[in-house]
């Protein structure tokens, strides 16, 4: 598997857990959910977005040097 394909992977699996956290936040907002719960998703949410960018950034750079 090319360093691409292995970041794109990756990326996807991180996705992946992005939209279980947000069905969890989803799911606290539609109840009396936990708020600390609530804030503590959310950074989650934060963290694993940059994940992905940094995942996309990279498949990005060696598409390009194997161009």
């Amino acid at each position: 598997m090319s360093e691409s394909n292995a970041s794109l992977q990756r990326a996807e699996e991180l996705l992946e857990r992005l939209r279980g956290k947000v069905d969890e936040l989803e799911t606290l907002a539609g109840g009396d959910g936990d708020v600390d719960r609530a804030v503590d998703d959310l950074a989650a949410i934060a963290e694993i977005a940059k994940e992905i960018e940094a995942e996309i950034q990279r498949a990005r750079r060696a598409a390009d040097a194997g161009a």
